[in-house]
């Protein structure tokens, strides 16, 4: 599998900030109450899903996206993509807050815990700067206090032990190696009958108003929780 300059130091860029990322958690968060775990392979009804950063404590578990990302961000909470503006060059990536919505939703299903008892949380670090009106769980800097304001228990401490104890499990003995993952991940969005992000069912629609009235695409079953679409070829 051959890589391109670019794709290589995106690579980088993504291990440096969930690096950076971890130390902050292990150097200022208390390991007697938060038990972090990072980068964490679960399994997914239609592959798997790779998790940057979880942390236990009784006031919930907190699933960290992290972003190592320069310029300015762009985006809405329930766009499809963001946008990133470097100097005036302009590039799309995926809503993380939809990616995180995936990641809890395998979470959940593999811990057997409600979707409630846990908070999204999208992180970026680098020299960028949030330019859109933005949800707090979406931050630059203060991830650590962030994490510390929620006060309010939703697990007891044997459901915490219970819960760190299988991730580091599944930490131990992945259920796929790096380049599997990236193949399923690959697999998933190529398909035509399945939602990459929240695993419903695609169904077909037409659009109905704008640039694009009259053209047919690929839209999520889970509608509005989801709006994941696809354009048909």
């Amino acid at each position: 599998m051959s890589f391109r300059p670019n794709t290589m130091l995106n690579l980088f860029k993504g291990w440096f900030g969930e690096k950076a990322t971890t130390f902050g958690l292990w150097a200022f968060l208390d390991k007697s109450v938060y038990h972090r775990e990072h980068d964490i392979i679960v399994p997914a009804p239609d592959g798997t899903t790779q998790v940057d950063h979880v942390i236990v404590s009784e006031y919930g578990i907190f699933v960290v996206e992290t972003k190592n990302f320069q310029g300015w961000i762009f985006g809405g909470e329930r766009d499809a993509t963001w946008c990133q503006s470097v100097f005036g060059k302009k590039t799309r990536f995926p809503n993380p807050l939809r990616q995180n919505f995936r990641h809890i939703k395998c979470l959940s299903r593999h811990l057997g815990l409600d979707e409630k008892l846990f908070h999204s949380v999208v992180f970026f670090i680098g020299d960028c700067e949030l330019k859109s009106d933005l949800p707090p769980n979406v931050m630059t800097e203060g991830l650590c206090g962030h994490i510390e304001s929620f006060k309010r228990k939703l697990l007891s401490p044997a459901e915490v032990t219970r819960v760190v104890s299988t991730l580091k499990r599944l930490k131990a003995s992945p259920v796929a190696t790096k380049a599997e993952h990236v193949e399923a991940l690959r697999k998933r969005y190529d398909s035509t009958d399945t939602c990459p992000r929240c695993g419903s069912k695609l169904v077909e629609r037409v659009a109905k108003q704008g640039a694009r009235a009259g053209n047919r695409f690929l839209a999520c079953s889970g509608f509005p929780k989801c709006r994941y679409t696809k354009a048909i070829q």
